[in-house]
């Protein structure tokens, strides 16, 4: 079963997943914290506004998971530490469900946070010394991925370019911010676009700009009036074999989420993160995996600046050799068997273990 928000807009995804018997929705709020505006939040009418409206939604939705826990009786449950996390697992410690929670970030969520104390288990990403958690309750297992991501060499690359109608190309530039997009990334890409394009002239750029921001990023390539090098921009708002995508990509140009850096590192991808100033987990990521070697990082202030990523992007383009490092490091923090072990946890969890 699965227990997701109510007016999820990627709750579509679930439902088309055969393995999922069930799936069920409740309410949940959000706290907005925004990194580096300290106090001044707490005079941002706006701000405090939605946080307690979102406090009554939470409330909400605790009552909604204790009567649907109640009537579903499961043996565990599993909590990614999203935002329905915190009124699903408080459910489950009412009735005494053992549950498991589990970062993708060096930090850990504020849901997992608020959660963590009576959790089973805290199965994490990174190396368990990075979470503030008890050690002796942490099992480190990576990040799961979908089965089909897998390294990849030449022969797979050029296999996934054809089937995407991309062998014209000789280079291919993955965007990405993620299942949502991010606006400050899509909007740094767009503005170094004509830069690249026109040093490139058989450079190819895949944006995937997210849901909501497909239109706005369409329309800002627009505004540059690119004329024809506008045929190698393609703007997606998701794809389903997005692993196809950045299994072609030479270089991919992501912000700093461990969902999709694991998938990167399982392909072993050359990446350019720049992660979000306001979101204190994609800053440690990033500086963690470009501290080890395996990404190259620009700051949001470094990527405004004038064709400063345009220029990162088109020296990364241009030696190979850079790329092949940065694939081997990234390949480093890669693990191919985390769904494995996190489902072996999980089960015996549930089997009292």
């Amino acid at each position: 079963m699965y227990i997701g928000q109510y007016g999820d807009d990627l709750l579509d995804i679930i439902k088309a997943n055969p393995d999922i018997d069930e799936i069920q929705t409740v309410s949940a709020g959000k706290l907005r914290r925004y990194s580096g505006e300290g106090w001044r939040q707490l005079f941002d009418i706006k701000t405090q506004a939605l946080n307690i409206r979102d406090v009554f939604r939470t409330i909400k939705g605790f009552i909604q998971s204790f009567r649907l826990l109640k009537k579903a009786k499961p043996a565990v449950v599993f909590t990614r530490g999203g935002f329905v996390s915190v009124p699903v697992a408080l459910a489950a410690k009412m009735h005494g469900i053992p549950y498991l929670t589990h970062d993708a970030d060096s930090l850990p969520s504020l849901a997992n946070r608020l959660i963590g104390r009576w959790a089973h288990l805290h199965t994490v990403a990174l190396p368990p010394e990075l979470y503030p958690y008890p050690q002796d309750k942490i099992r480190m297992v990576g990040m799961p991925v979908g089965h089909n991501h897998k390294p990849v060499g030449t022969n797979l690359r050029d296999e996934y370019k054809k089937e995407l109608g991309l062998e014209a190309y000789d280079e291919v530039l993955l965007v990405t911010g993620g299942g949502n997009g991010a606006r400050m990334l899509n909007k740094f890409v767009v503005n170094n676009s004509r830069y690249l394009l026109s040093r490139f002239p058989n450079l190819i750029i895949l944006h995937f700009a997210g849901r909501a921001l497909e239109q706005e990023t369409n329309n800002m390539y627009e505004s540059l009036k690119l004329e024809a090098a506008r045929t190698r921009v393609r703007v997606y708002s998701f794809a389903a074999d997005f692993y196809k995508f950045s299994g072609a990509a030479d270089v991919i140009i992501a912000r700093g989420g461990m969902s999709s850096i694991a998938e990167f590192a399982l392909q072993h991808k050359a990446c350019l993160l720049v992660p979000s100033k306001q979101l204190a987990w994609n800053v440690k990521n990033s500086q963690a995996l470009a501290k080890a070697g395996a990404v190259l990082e620009l700051t949001e202030e470094q990527a405004e600046q004038p064709e400063r990523l345009g220029r990162t992007v088109a020296g990364l383009l241009r030696d190979p050799a850079r790329r092949a490092t940065l694939e081997t490091a990234i390949g480093v923090f890669a693990r191919p068997k985390a769904a494995n072990e996190l489902a072996t946890l999980i089960i015996a969890t549930g089997k009292g273990g």
